[in-house]
């Protein structure tokens, strides 16, 4: 899905217009807009945010050339951005009243349609949704549920660790902290779901980490355990006396989802392939919903750099740790999948690190943003110094 307020090339001249989108699903093309990045210092100055948009505004600068964000996109992004979620609702669909150019149309309703989203606006989204459909003989995306799970009264988020890329036996330290996080705290949520690979030693340090922390009375979580059963699975051959570890990680796995029969399936090809006897079926407790929802704990244990939920006011950590994850890397993919907003200033922030990176050869790509965030990179010129893939 492309929003076609985030800028386009400047054509040479005698070029032909073209009348076709960019690519689906990307932003923007990595560009700077001059030699040197403007540095600006995003602080709030008495808190007053108009302020601040005021001192800043002779500081941006819009590269010519580049389509400019319709004022109500714009106002939009950042009523959102500082939380005023109705407030920004109103100002998209009162565009959309009066709004008759047909890409701008379609841009508000990408915007509201997801803002729906993240404030959880379920009727409002469904009965919204049919109005675009015949609009534009397209459907939307479907219904996804963004918006903040508040957890049960007096019960503590247990912390998030998020894998991903392809588990190898490099990890090893990476896990040694994860156990001990584990192990302080009770309780852990293991994210699976953005694995893509793993070898034979990777598998150890998991089935190790899972085994330890069972057997240590740790609540666990694993988030994506099914898909990443499926991955397992496809790298096994039954009667094949090689990948034991892969095996055993397997019906590790398969403990922490509802597909007994299958696990049971899979214990008998064990058995068959390694004459021993399987492990046992033995689902251990699980957290409860709001528990598994808490926050991230380390978002550079992966390939990808993760940002999530809302990033808002001094604390700005998260974003700083970019610059350290992308030490070793040309390419840094930052995935925004469940992001849900970030302010004004944390996005200033961000372009200044973004920025930096960029001036060092390093192509920074936004994957799975929301429209609403993506239009707030637009407004703080994001678009110029990195690639922004919206959410499908």
């Amino acid at each position: 899905m492309v929003l076609s307020f985030f800028g386009k090339k400047p054509l040479p001249a005698g070029s032909p217009v073209p009348r076709s989108r960019a690519a689906p699903g990307v932003v923007a093309a990595a560009r700077v807009v001059r030699s040197e990045p403007t540095n600006l210092e995003f602080t709030i100055a008495g808190g007053d945010l108009n302020r601040v948009l005021a001192q800043c505004a002779d500081k941006v600068h819009v590269e010519e050339g580049i389509d400019e964000m319709a004022p109500p996109a714009e106002e939009a992004a950042i009523l959102y951005a500082n939380g005023a979620c109705e407030e920004a609702r109103i100002v998209l669909e009162q565009a959309l009243d009066v709004t008759t150019a047909t890409e701008a149309r379609f841009d508000l309703w990408v915007m509201l349609l997801d803002l729906l989203r993240l404030t959880g606006q379920r009727d409002n989204f469904e009965a919204l949704s049919l109005m675009f459909a015949t609009e534009f003989e397209r459907s939307p995306s479907a219904w996804q549920d963004l918006s903040t799970q508040d957890s049960r009264p007096g019960e503590p988020k247990v912390q998030t660790v998020n894998l991903s890329g392809h588990l190898s036996g490099q990890a090893a330290a990476q896990f040694a902290q994860l156990i001990q996080i584990g192990m302080r705290n009770g309780a852990l949520r293991i994210d699976l779901s953005r694995l893509r690979g793993v070898d034979n030693a990777g598998a150890g340090l998991l089935l190790r980490a899972v085994r330890g922390l069972r057997r240590a009375k740790v609540k666990l979580a694993l988030s994506g355990a099914a898909d990443f059963a499926n991955l397992l699975a496809g790298q096994l051959k039954p009667g094949v006396r090689e990948g034991q570890t892969l095996w055993l990680l397997l019906l590790e796995i398969m403990q922490y989802t509802e597909q007994q029969a299958r696990f049971d399936d899979l214990a008998v090809d064990y058995a068959m392939t390694f004459e021993e006897s399987p492990p046992s079926w033995e689902p251990p407790p699980l957290l409860t919903t709001s528990q598994s929802e808490g926050n991230v704990l380390d978002p550079t244990m992966g390939q990808v750099y993760v940002l999530e939920g809302e990033i808002v006011g001094p604390n700005t950590d998260v974003l700083r740790k970019i610059t350290r994850f992308a030490t070793d890397r040309t390419k840094v993919e930052v995935d925004c999948g469940r992001l849900r907003r970030m302010d004004f200033v944390s996005a200033g922030t961000l372009f200044n690190i973004v920025s930096q990176l960029h001036t060092q050869g390093r192509l920074v790509v936004f994957k799975n943003v929301n429209s609403m965030v993506a239009a707030l990179m637009q407004v703080m010129g994001l678009h110029q110094v990195a690639r922004i893939e919206l959410r499908n």
